[in-house]
């Protein structure tokens, strides 16, 4: 009876060191996701901003036909 106590004893310790072990990285990989996240809505905006600026040249340009 003592070692099966024993042995549930160690096998929660371990379950428990897992646990926090994993949820720390689910922390950790929330942030980096939330960090990602910014950082793709920020370079989609800086896309967004270049296409417009190509598009406004490109409107300058002469026509083809006019060469």
């Amino acid at each position: 009876m003592d070692a099966e106590i024993t042995s549930l004893e160690e096998r929660l310790t371990s379950l428990l060191a897992e646990y926090r072990g994993l949820h720390m990285e689910n922390r950790e990989l929330t942030t980096r996701v939330a960090t990602l996240q910014a950082d793709n809505s920020r370079l989609e905006e800086k896309l967004d901003a270049v296409s417009v600026r190509v598009e406004n040249l490109l409107k300058r340009l002469p026509p083809e036909d006019s060469q």
